[in-house]
């Protein structure tokens, strides 16, 4: 299967670089209003067969041109959301968004017991994401496309993806509407073809207005 998971388009708690993770979170920007516009022909060369959004606002409202282009149903799970802040919702201090990636990545290494402060475990964010690209795969998609987050997709593809370890995902943005191309299957494996619009390599990750979900993180182990 091939598995393109994108990230949502701008919000305005990405303009002011907060951890807004609860349901159902804010709507796009202007500009993420175009980035979701665009998608459908930034995607044009993959003939997507399955579409899934969040149960998150700004998936959903990224996904619909997509879904008005192919004709296809968006299906809306819970699993592919955000994963979620806790005690540090909201929060847009250099310390919260830390433990927050910290944390993420720690999950993606193997240590699926540490919980987020006040929200979920690796084992309980892993295992709601596994279960909607289970459900995917089980459909006999040969391209999937699923509107996701920052955070949990780049958590997710370090720790599935052969080719893809937590030092390069935790190094490595993924911007509004960025997407990561897999492919593979459940219980085969996962291989990484591109990570946003560039194949597997060094890129340009300065800052910019994507939200600290989707932002370079450093002094991740891994």
């Amino acid at each position: 299967m091939r598995l393109l998971l994108v990230r949502h388009g701008q919000t305005p708690s990405n303009l002011k670089h907060l951890l807004d993770t609860a349901e159902p979170g804010p709507g796009l920007t202007p500009l993420g209003q175009e980035q979701a516009a665009a998608l459908p022909d930034a995607l044009a060369e993959e003939r997507i067969d399955a579409l899934y959004a969040s149960t998150l606002l700004r998936a959903q409202l990224t996904a619909a041109p997509l879904a008005t282009r192919t004709g296809l149903e968006v299906r809306v799970r819970d699993g592919i959301r955000e994963l979620s802040a806790g005690d540090l919702e909201m929060r847009g201090d250099a310390e919260a968004s830390e433990t927050y990636l910290t944390t993420a990545f720690a999950w993606s290494a193997g240590d699926t017991g540490l919980r987020m402060p006040g929200g979920e475990n690796g084992v309980e964010a892993l295992g709601r994401y596994d279960a909607v690209v289970e459900e995917a795969a089980a459909t006999g998609a040969e391209t999937v496309a699923m509107v996701s987050h920052g955070a949990a997709i780049r958590m997710w593809v370090a720790a599935r993806a052969e080719n893809v370890d937590v030092d390069f995902a935790s190094a490595h943005a993924l911007r509004n509407t960025g997407v990561v191309i897999l492919s593979g299957a459940p219980g085969e494996g996962w291989w990484v073809r591109r990570w946003e619009e560039h194949s597997i390599g060094p890129e340009d990750s300065g800052p910019d207005a994507s939200g600290p979900a989707g932002e370079a993180v450093e002094g991740v182990d891994g």
